[in-house]
């Protein structure tokens, strides 16, 4: 499989740099076997059936841009830098890694002052990061971070405007419960509290799960043959209330229906070769491309995706490489609204037999 496999062309104007209010005014595109029908995300209780279960991706994603100032004394005195960062992951000793810009104006042991209650020492650095201890941890580093930062904003979003006090509602689902995305699961933004009433009312199930979307989700692919990228590993966990509602909604025949991506990988990557789930927590990079085999997903509800990425490999993996070529060229004749703040769609792929 070669990266070009995965590529289209798509208007600038195009890429969504805001999302509709209310949530779920959003366009629907329903993708349902070899049928494509033109909806809303209001609309979606009638493309489910009682039975079906929905899972969703409960992670918070934390105000992770942080612009800061250095100071060093010197023979001429002191000097300031400005000191751009994103916060990438937690480390397992409580210190971050982080994107530092630029890199080369902090040295080991400085500190990076954010707001009169932030800071942070710098612990390491190399290849562009940066490993940062802040003077806060707990409840009071959530809450100074809350205040400081902003909200980690896609390459794509962030290079047409900054982030501001409107994104951390807009970029933040309402069920969200977790600390520890610095990228939000951008299907399930679609979704307040009326729709998710609706759901409950059409006789369909609901589960949360978590899966900490790093920031390695925007990162592009540079390998020419696609089976030579390794994915970067994102945080995650099912719960064992969480497992057992999911086989048992499979044993009675209901649908089991990922709302984003990252939902989607994290069932799969917990799920046996015969479909069924135990509670799970842990790291996963599993990479799904054409020619894998779903274990436990029925369909998927997901926002369109960018050219070349993982994202349009997995929703091809899941509809085929031709019928996904169709579907996207359907959105953009129809100019549907892309990426994490666009429209949705509703991927339904053929019958196939459950393992």
């Amino acid at each position: 499989m070669k990266l070009s496999d995965f590529d289209f062309d798509l208007p600038d104007d195009l890429i969504a740099t805001r999302p509709v209010r209310p949530r779920s005014a959003a366009r629907l595109l329903v993708a349902d076997g070899d049928t494509i029908r033109d909806r809303h995300v209001g609309d979606l209780p009638d493309e489910l059936r009682p039975g079906d279960r929905l899972i969703l991706n409960d992670t918070k994603v934390i105000p992770a841009r942080l612009s800061g100032t250095r100071r060093r004394s010197g023979d001429a005195g002191e000097t300031e830098a400005r000191i751009e960062t994103t916060l990438l992951d937690p480390q397992p000793d409580g210190e971050w890694s982080a994107l530092v810009k630029p890199l080369k104006k902090v040295r080991d042991g400085e500190v990076i002052r954010f707001s009169e209650a932030l800071s942070a020492t710098v612990m390491g650095r190399g290849d562009g990061t940066a490993r940062l201890k802040f003077n806060l941890v707990g409840d009071a580093f959530d809450a100074a971070l809350i205040d400081a930062g902003a909200m980690p904003l896609p390459p794509y979003i962030a290079a047409k405007r900054p982030a501001d006090n409107r994104d951390k509602e807009d970029y933040q689902t309402v069920f969200a419960r977790h600390l520890g995305a610095v990228a939000a699961p951008t299907a399930s933004l679609h979704f307040d509290e009326a729709l998710l009433a609706q759901v409950a009312e059409r006789g369909v199930d609901i589960t949360h799960v978590t899966l900490h979307v790093g920031a390695g989700t925007f990162l592009p692919v540079k390998v020419d043959d696609v089976r030579d990228h390794k994915m970067h590993a994102e945080r995650g966990e099912i719960t064992e209330a969480a497992a057992s509602a999911i086989n048992e909604t499979r044993a009675k025949g209901g649908r089991i229906i990922p709302v984003g991506t990252t939902a989607l990988r994290l069932i799969e990557s917990a799920a046996s070769e015969t479909g069924e789930i135990a509670a799970w927590q842990g790291s996963t990079d599993i990479f799904i491309t054409p020619g894998y085999r779903f274990r436990i997903a029925d369909a998927l509800m997901t926002n369109f995706h960018l050219p070349k990425s993982t994202l349009m490999m997995l929703v091809s993996a899941l509809m085929g490489s031709e019928r996904i070529r169709d579907i996207y060229a359907h959105a953009i004749s129809e100019r549907y609204r892309f990426f994490s703040y666009g429209d949705a769609s509703f991927l339904v792929p053929k019958a196939q037999t459950r393992p």
